[in-house]
């Protein structure tokens, strides 16, 4: 999806979200991309999370290192049986690898893609949405999806035929392992070294 985020002057808790949800709530699988507007002058972000069974707490967020409100940027999910990977611009920010193998719980349920633009009360400390620069507007164009319609279950879309499939995604290359050391950088939050209780995939992920 490419994606242009709300230019008005204050857009502090508005959110514009593109994700993948099994839809099943409270025991969804989810996918998200979280595109955070802020106060003037303040920093907008870029907040990924990770839900299993219905269980988030998996957030990751990260400046930008351009302007989003400006120009449409390309925002890609890819998933498969041994890793998902967020991708903007061609730069994989995130990875979550399969390592059920641990006792660490993967996406297992088929999902569906959607978007939206809403109120995120959350999102910016000592700041609500200010409906005088309202109406806000998210774009999106370019719109593209590979995908699978599982049949029985969603071992049918495992297989090799499926181009993400390939051993060639199963892990970076090592010019995507540089591209996502480069954009790490620009992290400033990381559930893995916040003070919660610390998940299994936080020493085996990355």
């Amino acid at each position: 999806m490419r994606i242009r985020l709300p230019e008005a002057w204050n857009t502090a808790d508005v959110c514009t979200t593109f994700y993948l949800t099994s839809g099943d709530e409270p025991h969804q699988d989810e996918l998200d991309f979280e595109l955070l507007g802020s106060k003037p002058g303040g920093e907008k972000l870029l907040l990924t999370n990770v839900f299993i069974d219905g269980q988030g707490g998996r957030e990751e967020t990260m400046t930008f290192w351009f302007d989003p409100t400006t120009e449409y940027h390309d925002y890609q999910i890819l998933w498969n049986h041994h890793q998902i990977v967020f991708y903007v611009d061609q730069f994989p920010i995130r990875i979550f690898k399969n390592n059920k193998k641990f006792g660490v719980p993967y996406i297992s349920k088929p999902m569906k893609i959607q978007a939206s633009l809403w109120n995120a009360e959350w999102a910016t400390r000592d700041a609500d949405i200010d409906w005088r620069y309202a109406p806000f507007k998210a774009h999106y164009q370019g719109f593209d999806v590979n995908g699978c319609t599982p049949q029985n279950s969603i071992k049918d879309c495992y297989g090799h035929r499926y181009w993400w499939n390939s051993r060639k995604h199963w892990e970076l290359d090592s010019n995507e392992r540089q591209k996502y050391e480069d954009i790490r950088r620009f992290l400033v939050y990381d559930y893995c070294s916040a003070g919660f209780p610390r998940k299994p995939e936080c020493d085996l992920n990355g």
